[in-house]
């Protein structure tokens, strides 16, 4: 085989930048949470739970309503800070939020019997911890002088 024939046969492998990367795995955690919690509409008696004001035990009222609200916006947010804010400032936020997510989203299956939910949650916490684990392992260019 020729070097030209060789050469043809090998993809293109660019490395991906920190901050796409990280932005790219908040994006993804955010669509497994939307696609978890209208899975939940799907089980048996959760519709009548929301229609009476309920959820997960919870009273459906303005503190949960806004506790939720701010839940779901921090990873949302996350999507465009990641890519603003300087490097340093945003690493720490990764590795503190993500480790904070990952926490919550493990905690969260404590009592539940779908395994659609285990399913999910797994995958949410390994998404959530692979951001920390880049954000941990964030390139270091050498500094001038």
């Amino acid at each position: 085989m020729s070097s030209i024939e060789t050469r043809a046969n090998v993809l293109e492998d660019l490395r991906v930048p920190v901050k796409l990367k990280l932005s790219a795995l908040w994006a993804t955690l955010m669509f497994l949470y939307a696609y978890g919690d209208i899975f939940a509409y799907f089980r048996p008696g959760f519709i009548e739970d929301v229609m009476d004001g309920e959820v997960f035990a919870f009273e459906i009222n303005q503190v949960f309503l806004l506790a939720i609200s701010i839940y779901v916006a921090i990873p949302a947010v996350m999507v465009v800070l990641v890519l603003i804010l300087k490097a340093g400032i945003s690493r720490w936020v990764n590795i503190v939020v993500g480790l904070i997510y990952a926490s919550t989203i493990l905690l969260s299956t404590i009592g539940d019997d779908y395994v659609y939910y285990f399913f999910l949650s797994f995958l949410e916490a390994a998404i959530a911890l692979l951001i920390v684990w880049s954000a941990w392992k964030w390139p270091v260019t050498a500094g001038s002088g």
